[in-house]
């Protein structure tokens, strides 16, 4: 009953197949071997679009380095005032771009409200020094708390950024359960509405550890492949992020981890309204569920082998939350099972 973070799930027994079919040879290093090359024209393909890939480590130096493409002296990056970028990333993005700062913006259960993105984004006037002047626009598809931006809600944030001539980056660390989630195709939920450049997660669906950049503004394709080497995130033996691509990609496996993800979420939040002793914050979008249990129950589910966490009450929750109670977070992915979700039940069934 492993619900505490996808990050805690293994890797797909197709994903380590992969590895281990690339793991004899030689192959060219640094990313341009004949794997590397194949799998960047599988994502061209996959987002219907010529655009650059740059494998990293981690989605802190996908983000980070996602804002440093765009850095400028005295910038501010815009972003929702709990995304992982500005409380999870511990001063990444402004270390890798020596200075510039992350501006919070406002808006319930995880998504900026564009209104005041405009607002915030208008207080910081170019061309005044003093104040530091607008860099890039981040979003966080789905977001931190599960929620997932419409296609169209994606387009009037791009709206937003286009008006001020700023590039749109969007996390995308559970970007394949927010895809599958929309029945939407990843062109439709990225550069068609206006993301200049991607955070592609694979971790938490099932890679080991794969992560991309996918640059959709070739301009800076260049630059990027600059920062990436300075930041100690190109890989000698960049064939094995890529074969975990391979495998990630064939046949839809990616897509179908992250529905079983999803359908695993719903499952879950089914068994949580349905008992006494706990209720639903909000309705789950991808594959977290946030809960309102009372503190004593929870407790007991934790020591009778359940792993979930406490959170924050987010901006824009209005729900009541009492004395005894609490908000806790539950994450299901492609390793957790109808039986994991039925234990659970069980022991929160009173």
């Amino acid at each position: 009953m492993i619900f505490a973070s996808d990050n805690w799930a293994g890797a797909h027994p197709d994903i380590a197949a992969g590895l281990s079919a690339h793991a004899g040879g030689f192959s060219t290093a640094y990313g341009d071997g004949a794997l590397d090359q194949a799998v960047y024209q599988r994502f061209n393909e996959t987002f219907e679009r010529e655009v650059a890939v740059f494998f990293v480590a981690t989605g802190t130096a996908a983000n980070s380095l996602s804002l440093t493409t765009y850095n400028k002296p005295g910038g501010i990056s815009f972003c929702h005032r709990e995304s992982h970028v500005i409380e999870d990333e511990c001063g990444a993005p402004e270390y890798f771009t020596g200075g510039s700062r992350l501006y919070a913006v406002d808006g319930a259960l995880g998504k900026i409200d564009p209104n005041k993105l405009e607002r915030a984004v208008g207080r910081f006037a170019p061309e005044i020094v003093h104040s530091g002047r607008p860099m890039a626009v981040s979003i966080t598809q789905s977001t931190e708390v599960g929620t997932i931006y419409t296609l169209n809600e994606i387009a009037r944030i791009s709206e937003v950024t286009k008006h001020h001539k700023l590039p749109l980056h969007m996390d995308g660390a559970r970007f394949a359960n927010a895809l599958v989630a929309l029945d939407t195709t990843p062109a439709e939920m990225t550069w068609k509405r206006g993301i200049d450049i991607l955070s592609f997660g694979g971790t938490k669906n099932g890679c080991w550890c794969a992560e991309a950049i996918v640059l959709f503004d070739l301009d800076r394709a260049g630059e990027l492949a600059f920062l990436r080497k300075r930041a100690a995130q190109l890989f000698s033996k960049s064939r094995f992020v890529a074969a975990q691509f391979e495998a990630y990609f064939k046949e839809g496996l990616w897509l179908d981890t992250a529905r079983h993800a999803n359908a695993m979420a719903a499952r879950l939040a089914a068994a949580i309204e349905d008992s006494p002793s706990a209720r639903l914050a909000w309705l789950p979008q991808a594959n977290e569920v946030f809960a309102v249990m009372k503190k004593a129950e929870a407790g007991r589910a934790q020591v009778a082998g359940a792993a979930f966490y406490d959170w924050h009450k987010p901006h824009g929750f209005e729900g009541h939350i009492g004395e005894d109670e609490a908000l806790y977070r539950f994450v299901t992915s492609f390793a957790t099972t109808g039986e994991d979700i039925d234990s659970f039940g069980n022991l929160i069934a009173g």
